[in-house]
């Protein structure tokens, strides 16, 4: 998985560049092939190396397919959305924005995450922005930050499982 991020971050910034959408690239681990599809606000990239695939959808804003057990909170929307599903493990990251305060969007999610069988680890709050972090069964971790940003809150879920 270690060697997918790597390649990715790669293919991102040669997608961004108007470059190839699709290619290999040579790492000291062996050929890792990327395919980039666009269309839209969103992209779709499928990596694939010698232990397997991995695929990263990114909508753009408005949408999101929201794991298990979580939703929208109430008035938000949505800034950005990442899917990303490979043998290993699978997870995703929603940002989003809202009027609420970053207190009341951590509730909601902290809410969400226990009642999806994860424990809470961590809940801090620092300089008004709230973060909070946790695991569950089966290699499920959750993570939520929130912070003041000007006209409300911007906030970022994030939920991955383990293989």
């Amino acid at each position: 998985m270690r060697k997918r991020a790597l390649v990715l971050g790669g293919t991102l910034l040669l997608a961004a560049c108007g470059s190839s959408n699709e290619g290999t690239v040579q790492t000291e681990d062996g050929e890792v092939a990327y395919d980039v599809d666009q269309s839209g606000e969103e992209t779709n990239v499928t990596i694939t190396a010698e232990d397997g695939s991995t695929v990263v959808a990114n909508s753009g804003s408005g949408t999101a397919d929201f794991p298990a057990g979580f939703s929208l909170y109430p008035g938000a929307t949505v800034v950005s959305s990442m899917v990303i599903n490979a043998n290993d493990g699978a997870g995703s990251m929603i940002t989003v924005h809202s009027s609420a305060t970053p207190e009341d969007l951590a509730a909601h999610y902290r809410r969400e995450a226990e009642a999806a069988g994860i424990a809470i680890g961590m809940n801090a709050t620092v300089n008004g922005s709230v973060m909070l972090n946790g695991e569950g069964a089966n290699g499920r971790t959750f993570s939520f930050s929130a912070s003041p940003n000007g006209d409300g809150t911007s906030g970022q879920l994030i939920v991955g499982m383990g293989s």
